[in-house]
């Protein structure tokens, strides 16, 4: 190295150096360990670049520097190539001895080193491949260096051999290449090449071809090629590769093909094959050593493989394959130019010359006024091209050749055409629509085929080939989009030519116009911007557009330049409706169809009414909801609603409100609203109140008493009760049409009247309800209230005054009050003699004929179920008396009565001022009714207990001066009595009102005196 060329370098890596206007050295890598080291000189060989004019030449390629590391390293050069030098160096650290130092590949030692930390590999090859390193003992222990993978590069690779035609035909030349180079690393020197043949082999040469010209069928057989490095003992050999001369015959020769047998033992049998395939029946050979095999005519299918066989019954030999190749002269040519009719599109343009039928190789030529343009050869196709320069221009005539040795032919010329010429059938520039216009393109010269294209405004209308003309034509019907500009084009192949551009003006009546509305659609909201669009498809400008609505005129619209014009506005409800339009450009006007347009008002609040047939809304009754909004577009969908619930749905396809019907129950009554959408949002209307009053129905009447059997003085509950009815309910009783008192209950339910019972409250009650929408009537409920039967009165009655053994003594027991049937008991010094039921309510009567022993204590006792009671005793004494004795009794008996008399008369008179104090009136007969209640009725209750009578029995002195008893009644006031006849207050009342008495229907008292229902009553 000079000094000027020298980089020092501290770190390990890849290094390469290149000089001015030249390639980059080969890399050298560099491996620096951490200890400490020392370059040796020694080992370390120097690199050179030599720079000639871009060339480099490096002079070592041991370009791999590895220094010590550790204790031991393994030095090698990083690239090793074929016959390379190539040292392999185990060093160890400076200042470290090591001993029986051992080299190793792939594991196993190579060499061990004694004296020496070299190993010389004189000629590398592949065989030195492998992994490397080397180990070495320090004071007991093993040091190992760093391991190091050499792989031996080809200097070159092995040749390949190629042939220009592995089956040639006898005649032709072939070409043999050996392909192989050197290494890009390893250009020095150079390869050389010779070719072998089993028994033949070539002389060694620098270039890797070999020739046959021409190739003979013997030439046929197995080769192979060698390639080596000059100077070099690397030497490389190729796959074999087969070459099949094959021969040829004319098309139209006969062939004769010959199978020659010699040494086969005879009888020998012969077949024939091509390809495989037997072509004909066995010949048995007997003498002659050959048979033949003929085609009289030669077709090109007959091209192909030959062979025979021979066989004989024990051994089959396959002769040598002959290839036959029939040789076909060539056709005529065409010339053609190619693409045809494309110039426009491709921008360059080729002619063809193809011929039909000729072996192969085939040489073309292509002339332009008989100057040759081109000569081509071609081994594989029955055409060829020769490409035209864009920037010539074709003219002249034009042709080609084709010969394959056989003798040449020659195609017809080929002429460019002429500029063509277009030509309207109509002479004026002006028509009309719908007549018939015809367009002719002619060309002056020109080959056929010629391609003919009509455009209109570059727009490509027909294209036509004429085969047998210069002139096509094209016809059509005028419309108005005919107007415009045309041309046409001819082109056969060598480029298009272009005619002069004609104007062609079409004048065309307005077509129906189209009326269409923007946005699309037949609905839109009010408000919205609405566009009405008037087009025409066709005609001449200018044109005159008038849009209406409803046979109205909205505006008028000239259009110069477009066949369309619109007419805007904002929509309202009064827009809805019909519109059409009229275009005319002055051959008459043309409406077009009507559109019609609805405008969707979106809904207003609906109103809710609720209609009944009457003021007061009441069960049963058919109540009408109505719903109607007062603006929007229909169809309106209707909602109705009680209490949030939906009760229906209707819509009105036409607009205007609906009807929604009920027939009213109890629990339609609350809030009803209604909703009306159109699909424009809802709306609700304002809430309505409804209550539905239910009639009452038939009131029930309850008679309620303390027990079975209603007895005076007991206490009676009336109550009256309806299942349903609107409150407040109004009620009313009644005993025999006498009302009794009334009672309001505001919030339903029945109502109570309490009535102390006395005999005057027998009788048919019943109650009326009203709540305002008509009176109700209970059935009537019949009370008979039972007496409890008085102290019986006894009577005893006799024939004279003082009774004797003999007399009939009548015993009469009779009790003054008590309800019927009463049943009576007859005593005899408390020993009961008979009974007797009186069921009319009167007293019963018993008959004794006297004797001693009917002296004694007589009584009675009467009951009708509510209780017995037991009358006075009276003593009677039989017996046989004197006429003064008796005189003397009789006065006693008769002062003592008439006593009697007078203290009943005053306790009769204080007992009718008691009743009449208390607005009662006396009456002892009228709780003897036979017509009695059920005694099992339980719907009566107690009243207080009747004024009790006791009696007074004595002696009387009839007028028929009979000696009877009599007796007198005695009146205990009852501080109770004014209390009897006093209703007590209502159970259970909103709000009563109660009268001061009960009397009775035929009294002149019956009519009842009503009362503050606020005011205390006694």
């Amino acid at each position: 190295m000079t000094t000027e060329n020298t980089y020092e370098v501290r770190e390990s890596g890849g290094y390469k150096c290149q000089a001015q206007d030249s390639h980059s050295s080969d890399r050298v890598d560099l491996i620096f360990s951490a200890a400490s080291f020392s370059l040796v000189p020694s080992l370390i060989k120097s690199f050179r670049i030599i720079v000639k004019r871009g060339e480099k030449q490096s002079e070592e390629t041991n370009n791999s520097l590895a220094f010590p590391t550790a204790n031991l390293i393994l030095q090698a050069p990083s690239v090793v190539f074929e016959e390379d030098s190539v040292v392999l160096r185990c060093q160890a650290k400076a200042n470290i001895v090591l001993n029986n130092m051992t080299l190793y590949k792939n594991g196993k030692i190579l060499k061990i080193l004694n004296k020496t930390s070299d190993f010389h590999i004189h000629q590398a090859s592949m065989k030195d491949n492998g992994e490397y390193y080397c180990s070495g003992v320090k004071d007991t222990h093993s040091v190992s260096s760093n391991k190091i993978k050499i792989v031996v590069q080809e200097l070159f690779p092995s040749p390949v051999l190629r042939a220009s035609s592995t089956q040639p035909t006898e005649g032709h030349t072939v070409t043999l290449t050996c392909e192989s180079q050197l290494s890009l690393q390893r250009l020095e020197g150079q390869l050389q090449f010779r070719f072998v043949k089993p028994s033949t082999t070539s002389e060694w040469r620098i270039s890797p071809e070999f020739q046959f010209s021409p190739i003979r069928r013997e030439n046929s057989g197995s080769y192979w090629c060698e390639a080596r490095r000059m100077n070099s003992l690397v030497q490389k050999q190729s796959q074999e590769l087969q070459i099949q001369v094959q021969e040829f015959v004319f098309e139209g020769q006969e062939m004769v093909l010959i199978c020659s047998v010699n040494g086969f033992p005879r009888p020998t049998t012969v077949s024939w094959y091509k390809k495989q395939h037997r072509l004909r029946k066995d010949r048995e050979l007997q003498t002659s050593s050959k048979t033949e095999f003929k085609v009289p005519v030669v077709q090109n299918s007959d091209a192909g493989e030959y062979y025979c066989i021979v066989r004989n019954g024990r051994f089959s030999v396959k002769s040598n394959s002959v290839i036959i190749s029939v040789k076909v002269p060539v056709s005529q040519p065409v010339l053609t130019p190619r693409p045809p009719g494309t110039w426009t599109l491709v921008r360059e343009m080729s002619l063809q010359c193809e011929v039909q039928r000729g072996s192969l190789p085939i040489w073309y030529q292509f002339f332009h006024e008989d100057v040759l343009l081109k000569e081509i050869k071609s081994n594989s196709e029955r055409k060829m091209f020769h490409r035209l320069s864009p920037t010539e221009k074709p003219f002249g005539n034009y042709y080609c050749a084709a010969d394959n040795g056989l003798g040449p032919q020659r195609s017809a010329a080929v002429i460019p055409v002429s500029k063509p010429v277009l030509t309207f059938s109509s002479p004026g520039t002006r028509t009309f629509v719908g007549e018939e216009m015809s367009l002719q393109c002619e060309v002056q010269r020109g080959s056929l085929p010629i391609w003919f294209q009509f455009f209109r405004e570059g727009v490509l209308l027909q294209k036509r080939e004429a085969v047998s003309g210069i002139t096509v034509s094209y016809s059509f019907f005028l419309i108005a989009e005919h107007s415009g500009n045309y041309y046409c084009t001819a082109d056969n192949g060598f480029g298009p030519q272009s005619s002069e551009t004609m104007s062609l003006s079409v004048t065309v009546p307005v077509s129906q116009p189209v009326l269409t509305l923007s946005p699309p659609g037949t609905r839109t909201l009010e408000g919205n911007e609405v566009r009405l669009q008037c087009e025409v498809q066709r005609g001449s400008s200018p044109i005159w557009y008038q849009f209406f609505h409803e046979d109205v005129l909205l505006t008028k619209i000239e259009a110069t330049s477009w066949r369309t014009k619109s007419y805007s506005f904002s929509v309202t409800a009064e827009h809805s409706g019909n519109y059409y339009c009229t275009a005319d450009n002055g051959l008459g006007p043309q409406s077009s169809e009507t559109m019609s347009l609805s405008v969707i008002v979106p809904v207003s609040r609906p109103v809710l009414m609720l209609r009944a047939p009457r003021a007061q809304a009441v069960v049963g009754d058919v109540v009408q909801l109505h719903c109607e909004a007062q603006r929007g577009s229909p169809p309106i969908l209707y909602q109705f609603y009680h209490e949030d619930v939906t009760l229906g749905s209707i819509s009105s396809p036409s607009g205007g409100g609906v009807s929604f019907n009920l027939i009213l129950k109890t629990e339609h009554s609350g809030n009803y609203f209604c909703e009306a959408n159109n699909g424009q949002g809802v709306q609700r209307s304002y809430t309505v109140s409804l209550s539905v009053k239910v009639p009452v129905s038939h009131p029930v009447l309850t008679l309620r008493t303390p027990r079975v059997q209603a007895v005076v003085g007991d206490i009676l509950e009336i109550h009256c009760e309806t299942q349903r009815g609107s409150p407040p309910i109004q009620y009313q009783f009644y005993r025999e049409n006498v009302a009794l008192g009334s009672c309001s209950s505001l919030s339903g339910g029945g109502t109570s009247f309490n009535l102390s019972l006395t005999t005057e409250h027998s009788g048919n009650y019943f109650c009326e309800a009203d709540n305002g929408l008509g009176v109700q009537r209970s059935e009537a409920v019949l009370l008979n209230v039972k007496v409890p039967v008085s102290r019986p009165v006894l009577t005893l009655r006799t024939a004279r005054a003082q009774v004797v053994v003999g007399d009939v003594l009548e015993l009469r027991c009779e009790a003054q009050r008590g309800s019927p049937p009463i049943l009576y008991w007859f005593y005899h010094n408390n020993v009961t003699l008979e009974t007797s039921t009186s069921h009319s309510g009167q007293g019963v009567s018993l008959n004794l004929s006297l004797t001693a022993d009917h002296s004694g204590t007589y009584s009675c006792e009467a009951d009708n179920g509510l209780g017995p009671q037991r009358s006075e005793a009276v003593t009677l004494s039989v017996m046989g008396l004197t006429g003064s004795k008796s005189s003397l009794i009789a006065t006693s008996v008769t002062g003592g009565l008439l006593s009697m008399m007078a203290i009943a008369a005053v306790a009769l008179l204080f007992y009718c001022w008691l009743l009449r104090k208390a607005g009662g009136k006396p009456t002892f007969d009228s709780s003897r009714n036979p017509s009695a209640p059920d005694p099992q009725e339980s719907t009566y209750h107690n009243v207080p207990g009747w004024i009790e009578l006791q009696p007074v029995y004595s002696n009387v002195n009839p007028n028929r001066g009979e000696v009877v008893y009599s007796e007198v009644w005695s009146v205990k006031k009852e501080n109770r009595l004014t209390a009897a006849s006093e209703p007590e207050p209502f159970k259970n009342t909103d709000s009563c009102v109660i009268y001061s008495q009960v009397k009775g229907a035929s009294t002149a008292a019956s009519k009842p005196q009503f009362l503050d229902p606020l005011t205390p009553h006694r």
